[in-house]
């Protein structure tokens, strides 16, 4: 699935608990993280045509999609958070759950299954699935879709959005968006 659909997951799933700003920024960036390889494409792009082309993205996509990098990872979020326990395992079952929609959604649009090779580096084991649908099918957008609204639906009920992550004020549009377009009733 789409970083955007990771994003609003790990947004939603942050807020399943009472947390602290930067903690659900962390749980939220936890759904995201494993596509950090992602940027690999960039240089593959830039060089597509070059004597030596970077194939990073073909070679490197999804090699951080491991249980290894999931512990890291928690590990970070541990450090760093405030409720720690909490957070750490909300982060963890974020992470998994950017896994669980990478095999349900991500197939290429050659038919490639991006398969998670979830115990490198100490298996050669792959999790795929054979029902795997493509990243731009139409089930991604609707999950996506469902995630925004549950997000802006929060936002209303909690008084902060997805925006804090990036800026306060944003943050505060949103939400005035939202409170004048679908007023709270007493």
């Amino acid at each position: 699935m789409s970083p955007v659909t990771h994003f609003f997951t790990g947004w939603v799933l942050a807020n399943c608990a009472r947390l602290e700003r930067r903690d659900r920024a962390l749980v939220m960036i936890t759904c995201v993280i494993p596509d950090v390889d992602g940027f690999g494409l960039i240089p593959q792009l830039l060089t597509a045509n070059s004597a030596h082309p970077l194939m990073w993205f073909s070679l490197y996509h999804h090699s951080l999609h491991t249980l290894l990098f999931a512990v890291v990872v928690t590990a970070l979020v541990f450090a760093f958070s405030e409720r720690k326990w909490l957070t750490a395992s909300l982060a963890f079952s974020s992470f998994h759950l950017h896994l669980l929609e990478d095999v349900l959604g991500s197939r290429g649009p050659d038919g490639y299954q991006w398969p998670i090779p979830y115990l490198k580096p100490f298996s050669a084991l792959e999790i795929s699935w054979r029902g795997q649908w493509a990243l731009n099918a139409w089930p991604n957008a609707l999950i996506t879709a469902v995630l925004i609204l549950i997000s802006l639906w929060l936002a209303r009920r909690r008084g902060f959005s997805f925006m804090e992550i990036f800026s306060r004020r944003a943050d505060r549009g949103l939400l005035a968006w939202l409170l004048e377009r679908f007023p709270v009733r007493s």
